[in-house]
């Protein structure tokens, strides 16, 4: 299973890749094959200003419906618009084209609790 080293990861399996004060999240590849075949994402918290540990959205997959949440707290700034049309590019390319939130991250010392990927690893291997 693919654990790329370059990104953090949130105990609730979503990735973080950070550059600068924005970063981009999504679903592990371990979460969308627990997850199954994703059918459907949705997001409406774009512009939204939320806390850590907030939800920002949910993924629906053919077996369960599953909350997103903040992996850290800040402004949703963007929302993959080719996930409305083609959501299981969650599924293909979990890491890439899959990807599902923008967020400007209100306090980058919260970054720091973030796992990285070797802890990640033990965790899910745990």
């Amino acid at each position: 299973m693919s654990i790329p080293a370059e990104l953090k990861y949130t105990q609730d399996h979503e990735w973080v890749r950070v550059e600068g004060d924005v970063v981009t999240v999504g679903v592990t590849a371990f979460a969308q094959g627990e997850l199954g075949d994703v059918v459907f994402v949705e997001i409406e918290t774009e512009g939204e200003t939320l806390d850590i540990g907030e939800t920002f959205g949910t993924v629906e997959a053919v077996k369960t419906v599953s909350d997103l949440f903040m992996p850290v707290g800040g402004e949703v700034l963007e929302f993959n618009e080719a996930l409305a049309d083609d959501p299981e590019l969650v599924n293909k390319d979990p890491y890439g084209e899959g990807w599902m939130v923008k967020i400007k991250v209100a306090n980058v010392a919260e970054l720091a609790d973030l796992m990285d990927a070797d802890a990640y690893k033990a965790m899910i291997e745990a």
